[in-house]
């Protein structure tokens, strides 16, 4: 565990790291234009990848899975630290978001083998504390090395603790005795549904980091890019139709148990953007507060997830996993609409962060409940692709977040979310509707959340088998 704690803190950490030290980058390699691709293609990389190793995990074991996506994360940073121009230091960061795919699916497969679902809630908090101690030291980390050191110094400083997680997966982690049955039957990679895949989402990745700066919303390039994504994604879905052993398997979409809570997981990923994009430069700009301090009403929903992440197994043995998910899910909703109706009076900080912190509790209920509720209704040699297909449609739904998030922020006259932040008083009232726009449009998504486990989801989720005196109440 403390090794899957360790690799999974690396890749939480590598993004918020690599952000803060954009300047020093742009200044020593050039290339400005193409920076919004150093994160774009890491994102990129680790989206697509996730189901493939999902299917490998149930085909070949966690073990070799976990251990060579490490590996290959930690080649990426070595090739990163030596990277000598914008354009290499892209595909460096593709290769080091290929390895970051293994890590975030397969943690979380390899978490649901080890533990019980009574034991997974605590499980699940601290994973989600990795993710919260990342978003907070993430920026200090990476805003020091590049003043005191180097920028080279943030992909270095992976090298030293990948390693040490090699090391204990290789000593404890067990050789799995590997298991055939519907989830993981022999059988071809399917690299065509693999490319199809990363052709559709790269399409529609550079419509998100391109559209509204390099070119308009509605223009040309914009939808040309559209409806490529939109012809790639039909002709993936043909290929996966035909394929001996898809990427993305149908049972995991034809189940209802696993298919709602991939959708509404989706929906999450959507909604959890806003705050963490926009809610510091509402601090800054209209609370008046430093970069700091403004971190810290966001610290409110970093400190919510994880704590309520490690009550969620007490809810969801009590009231089920479709309850819990939906008590999160409410508490989302009215948590978004609480933030967006504190810029209408304006609220000081106090009462922000009080929100900030609702929503982080919100977020702790409804995820745990409907990843755990997952893994219990799939056998072993399933468990690997239905964690994927939970985790790509959580990352999906974050790229698009940003896409949309970004523009309703500038839909009331922002010119960006950095430009925002340091704009002050001049700005605060373009910078509040900003935020409201986006969180009244988060709190839409996210009562479509609670509508699909009310009527979609029924008592399917409630309804898997548990063990002997761990079954949750109906």
């Amino acid at each position: 565990m403390a090794a899957l704690l360790l690799v999974m803190f690396l890749a939480a950490m590598d993004s918020a790291v690599t952000a803060t030290a954009a300047p020093q980058i742009v200044a020593d390699l050039g290339g400005a234009a193409a920076f919004s691709w150093l994160l774009s293609a890491y994102v990129l990389a680790a989206t697509v990848s996730v189901p493939l190793y999902g299917r490998l995990a149930d085909s070949h074991g966690r073990r070799p899975v976990l251990i060579g996506g490490t590996l290959l994360f930690l080649a990426g940073s070595a090739l990163c630290a030596a990277g000598w121009s914008m354009p290499s230091l892209v595909v460096f960061r593709f290769v080091q978001g290929l390895g970051a795919g293994a890590i975030q699916g397969t943690v979380q497969t390899v978490a649901g083998d080890l533990y019980e679902p009574h034991e997974r809630g605590r499980i699940q908090a601290a994973l989600a504390s990795v993710w919260s101690v990342a978003a907070l030291a993430g920026p200090a980390v990476g805003g020091a090395l590049a003043q005191y050191g180097h920028w080279r110094g943030i992909f270095l400083l992976n090298l030293p603790l990948g390693l040490v997680a090699v090391w204990l997966l290789v000593r404890r982690f067990p050789v799995e005795d590997i298991r055939s049955g519907p989830g993981g039957p022999s059988g071809p990679v399917d690299w065509r549904g693999a490319l199809g895949l990363l052709l559709t989402c790269g399409a529609l990745m550079t419509l998100v980091v391109q559209g509204g700066t390099a070119w308009p919303w509605f223009s040309v390039p914009s939808g040309a890019l559209l409806t490529a994504a939109v012809a790639l994604a039909l002709t993936t879905v043909r290929i996966e139709r035909r394929a001996v052993r898809p990427l993305v398997p149908g049972w995991v979409w034809k189940r209802r148990e696993l298919a709602v809570p991939s959708l509404v997981l989706g929906l999450l990923g959507v909604v959890m953007v806003a705050p963490l994009l926009l809610l510091p430069a509402y601090a800054q700009a209209v609370l008046g507060l430093g970069p700091a301090a403004g971190a810290a009403v966001l610290a409110g929903m970093t400190f919510g997830w994880p704590t309520a992440a490690a009550f969620s197994s007490a809810v969801y043995l009590r009231i089920g996993f479709r309850g819990a998910a939906l008590a999160g899910a409410a508490t989302v909703t009215a948590a978004l609409v609480a933030t967006a109706s504190l810029t209408l009076v304006g609220a000081p900080a106090v009462p922000f962060a009080a929100a900030s912190t609702l929503l982080g509790i919100g977020f702790g209920l409804l995820q745990p409940a409907l990843l755990v509720g997952v893994q219990a209704a799939v056998a072993w040699d399933g468990r690997g692709a239905a964690t994927a297909n939970l985790m790509f449609c959580r990352e999906m739904g974050q790229s698009l977040g940003a896409a949309l998030f970004g523009a309703l922020f500038n839909a009331a006259g922002n010119q960006g979310i950095a430009v925002a932040a340091d704009c002050a008083a001049a700005c605060g009232d373009r910078v509040a509707a900003g935020l409201r726009y986006a969180y009244f449009a988060g709190a839409g998504f996210a009562a479509v959340m609670v509508l699909l486990l009310l009527l979609a989801m029924d008592r399917a989720l409630s309804a898997v088998a548990w063990p002997q005196g761990q079954r949750a109440t109906p």
